[in-house]
């Protein structure tokens, strides 16, 4: 209102002037400055940090420039355009690389709180323990992809886009969950220890790090040999692709999810699956063939006697008949291995208990939600009431909904919170976001850094909102 009362004013001083501008115009009021200032603060606030839409203005990030004056191109003149009245502040644009910067190290810049090192010189989460908590671990886009490549979490890369560069913090809530199975395979820890759980499921706030702890444990999982089985979209698996009701099981399959799933299970594991045998010969189910409906003259398929794990895979993805059936199998299969520690690794657990997108006809008019435990592969993957190393995540960024405290097929023991960043982690972070250059680093003061953690609450997305305006 008051931006369009000051419009109304500059067109009646036009008019009263003979309907002719002046030669000369004169620099814009202060006030003017300052709504217009304002008005733009406001809209990255509300939009999530993010400038304006536009197509063209994509992979950019608005910036506040230091001296106060606009990083336009100068006029033909030479004249730049400096900031008038009370507009000490304008916003700037710089292009964000798509990828993430190479890591570079400078001892005098590398300094954590206390005058620690900030990085961590590992390639691996092993050899940390409880007193060398709060470090970064520097690792390359190109290394995570390899040892997770069945996908990232959508947090996770988006702290490595914010930041340029591919570090996380090892925190000791995730030391915690990395120790408790790490007790259960060695004997000489479980004997000091008997606290541990086999199934945990990984629950709290919203954008406290569930998903990046969880990533970070399947990638010291495999470092050090095991068989992840490893689903970082569990809400893939009730939402979209082809399904129908299987007559025989009176489940839904869906066999095109379940082709995805044995291609992404075998792209890290496909020199250990060789080596597996198996160990169940029973005949597999078929099922609709992706587009091509059932198979004639058959209805199962068997394993011939000395086929490895690698074969069965191998049999799901060519014959997609067969695709929902050995994910069932590959479920049973995983449970007998005693040869090598195998770990059941689910994100988006949580969609998992709650109404997928499909729908089942009821009548002409109307037709009814299908439940995920009604789908196959949920149904198979799901229940944590066996003796298997299963973790689960919750994910409250996917909003499926508030679940009750107490799940089917789950321990009651099972749920674990997973805290949000403490004093001393939040003093790290803003350390690392001073040398990733997103906190300038003249502008940063404990005071500073304090005001960020709790306005955000430990909140680690809104903490590096919050860094810009330091």
């Amino acid at each position: 209102m008051l931006l369009r009362s000051l419009l109304r004013r500059g067109a009646a001083a036009v008019s009263a002037g003979g309907g002719r501008a002046p030669a000369a115009r004169p620099d814009p009021p202060a006030s003017l400055a300052s709504l217009l200032l304002a008005s733009r603060s406001y809209a990255k606030a509300k939009g999530g940090g993010k400038p304006a839409a536009s197509t063209s203005n994509r992979g950019k990030v608005r910036v506040k420039d230091p001296k106060g004056v606009a990083s336009e191109d100068a006029s033909a003149s030479g004249e730049s355009a400096a900031s008038a009245g009370g507009a000490d502040e304008i916003d700037a644009e710089f292009e964000m690389p798509t990828d993430p910067l190479p890591p570079t190290y400078d001892p005098a810049l590398d300094v954590g709180p206390g005058g620690r090192p900030l990085f961590a010189f590992t390639d691996t989460f092993a050899s940390f323990s409880h007193r060398g908590v709060n470090a970064y671990v520097d690792f390359t886009l190109d290394e995570w992809k390899a040892m997770l490549p069945e996908g990232l979490p959508a947090g996770m890369m988006k702290e490595f886009q914010d930041t340029r560069r591919c570090a996380v913090m090892v925190r000791e809530s995730f030391l915690d969950l990395r120790d408790n199975f790490r007790r259960i395979v060695d004997p000489a820890i479980t004997a000091k220890r008997k606290d541990t759980k086999r199934q945990i499921i990984l629950d709290g706030p919203r954008s406290c790090g569930k998903s990046i702890a969880l990533a970070m444990l399947v990638h010291w999982a495999r470092t050090e040999g095991w068989l992840v089985f490893y689903v970082p979209q569990g809400k893939d698996w009730t939402h979209g692709g082809f399904f129908y009701r299987n007559t025989y099981s009176d489940l839904f399959d869906t066999p095109v999810l379940a082709g995805k799933v044995l291609q992404d299970f075998l792209k890290y594991n496909e020199t250990r699956l060789q080596q597996l045998p198996c160990q169940n010969f029973e005949p597999i189910p078929l099922g609709e063939g992706t587009g091509v409906g059932m198979m004639k003259g058959a209805d199962t398929v068997e394993m011939p006697e000395g086929s490895t794990l690698y074969d069965l895979i191998q049999t799901g993805i060519t014959h997609s008949h067969a695709a929902v059936g050995v994910v069932v199998r590959l479920r049973k299969e995983l449970s007998l291995v005693k040869d090598v520690p195998v770990l059941f690794a689910i994100d988006q657990y949580n969609s998992w208990f709650t109404y997928t997108e499909y729908q089942e006809p009821v009548t002409v008019r109307s037709c009814r939600s299908i439940h995920a435990k009604e789908l196959t592969t949920v149904n198979a993957y799901r229940s944590m009431l066996h003796n298997d190393m299963m973790v689960g995540a919750f994910s409250h960024s996917t909003a499926v909904g508030k679940l009750r405290q107490e799940l089917p097929d789950v321990p009651s023991d099972a749920r674990l919170i997973f805290p949000r960043y403490t004093v001393d982690e939040a003093e790290t972070v803003c350390h690392y976001y001073m040398r990733q250059k997103i906190i300038r680093r003249e502008s940063f003061s404990e005071e500073k850094w304090k005001k960020i953690y709790y306005l955000s609450n430990g909140n680690g997305s809104e903490m590096r909102w919050l860094a810009a305006f330091i």
